[in-house]
């Protein structure tokens, strides 16, 4: 799929990234003057962070005014908040990887219709390598077609993961499936950039890769970027609904299938209840008088809310113990 040919959303998208890309490049070369705060433990946000998402916000919004946006730093403080069309963004997966100097991150956005992804860019800018797709179009690096690893076989696969880094992950869980695989498969590896992993997925360089804990920024493009490629792409028990699930499952058809059945006992139920609980918690306080206005019920005004069916599975030894 040639430059000229790309979707029109989808190159609004990549002359984004780009710009993010270029902010990210100026930045890297003055590590020592870089102002650096702690959103907690291990998750760590800079300046470059914040003046990427802004430039990539400025650029879809003046395209696309009537658009919502998801951005990792600002959440939905910007864009329309009933659109249907919503752009998820992470201006620069990778933080602690830039931090230290390390040149492995990237710029990750997304485009979703009805909360399904639709465009998706992945921009290296370290190696000025752009991953996108167009839902139904195919997946590219730069100007050529990717397609999944033919591996079949888990003795032979090479398994691209991330490590629980924040406060409350479990990190024992994490431990007993990181056994279980590792002794099954030819190599796990962990550079740090979970939207650079799923395009590594898609590329062929892994042959899957499993994460929990990650946020829609993180997984968004990612996912699409496999799936274009001939890749599966779900949570642990390999059902498709992973965006906000916090656990993701990526691979090759064959040894996608076969991970199934290694991670199924480790997933974890969010339902509809502890999502709002999530949300109602990123909210700014508000005063007390306004605490008091009735609250709108979620989604569009007169609708009610959708509520999500957890996903019965069986629960690991870890669960059974809490």
């Amino acid at each position: 799929m040639t430059q000229a040919a790309l979707h029109p959303m989808l190159n609004v998208a990549i002359k984004a990234a780009r710009t993010a890309g270029a902010i990210i490049n100026r930045a890297s070369m003055d590590l020592d003057i870089l102002k650096i705060n702690t959103k907690s433990p291990n998750d760590f946000v800079t300046e470059v962070d914040q003046a990427a998402e802004a430039a990539i916000i400025e650029t879809l919004l003046q395209a696309y005014p009537d658009h919502g946006i998801l951005a990792e730093e600002s959440g939905r403080a910007y864009g329309a908040k009933h659109s249907e069309y919503q752009w998820i963004i992470d201006p620069l997966d990778g933080t602690t990887n830039f931090i230290h100097g390390l040149p492995v991150y990237c710029v990750s956005i997304a485009l979703a219709h009805r909360n399904i992804v639709q465009q998706a860019v992945v921009y290296d800018p370290t190696r000025n390598d752009l991953f996108y797709a167009t839902k139904g179009r195919g997946a590219f690096l730069n100007d050529k077609r990717l397609r999944v690893s033919k591996r079949t076989r888990m003795s032979d696969a090479l398994i691209g993961t991330g490590f629980p880094f924040r406060r409350g992950d479990n990190f024992k869980r994490y431990m007993k499936m990181f056994e279980e695989i590792m002794t099954q498969c030819a190599g796990l590896r962990r550079p740090g950039a979970a939207a650079l992993d799923l395009c590594y997925v898609a590329a062929g360089y892994y042959d899957a890769f499993f994460e929990t804990g990650l946020n829609p920024w993180d997984v968004a493009a990612g996912s699409l970027i496999v799936a274009e490629a001939g890749g599966l792409v779900g949570n642990f028990t390999g059902e498709p609904d992973f965006l906000f699930q916090r656990e993701i499952l990526a691979g090759t058809p064959k040894i996608y299938g076969q991970l199934v059945a290694t991670l199924a006992p480790y997933t974890r139920v969010i339902t509809q209840e502890a999502l709002d609980a999530d949300a109602a918690a990123a909210q700014p306080p508000v005063d007390a008088a306004a605490s008091k206005k009735p609250k709108a019920a979620a989604g569009a005004e007169g609708e009610a809310p959708k509520k999500r069916a957890p996903v019965r599975i069986k629960k690991s030894e870890d669960d059974a113990q809490a």
